[in-house]
């Protein structure tokens, strides 16, 4: 089972127009390289949905941190990655710290079948 982790600020703020209305072919996710932009990630203001890209504390070395990219929100919309056609360097990340796989790869990984719409959000 994928562990749910809590999630922290900074977080993407999302544009309010997109939403998850079906299981995406391709996931982002983040690699060991991710520095989380010293608390300042430039990926998380790409991301068009909210809360699915969320900062991860290190707790053995605070201040520092990563972000991580919730894989029940993610659209696959490739946003928040810098590589376009040929190299071309686009917006999202700097670093090259995020990746696209392919979902059916990532749930073979994780023994879980994503659903199409994602979880309700918890309550309180």
């Amino acid at each position: 089972m994928y562990d749910l982790v809590d999630k922290h600020w900074p977080m993407s703020v999302g544009d309010g127009k997109a939403s998850r209305k079906k299981k995406p072919r391709i996931l982002a996710i983040t690699t060991d390289c991710c520095t989380g932009c010293a608390g300042s990630p430039a990926c998380i203001e790409y991301c068009p949905i909210e809360a699915c890209m969320f900062w991860i504390p290190d707790e053995d070395l605070p201040p520092f941190g990563r972000i991580e990219v919730d894989p029940y929100l993610c659209i696959g919309c490739q946003k928040c990655i810098s590589k376009g056609p040929d190299g071309a360097f686009l917006d999202g990340c700097p670093w090259d710290a995020i990746e696209m796989v392919p979902t059916d790869d990532w749930e073979a990984i994780h023994g879980i079948a994503l659903p199409d719409l994602p979880p309700p959000p918890p309550t309180a």
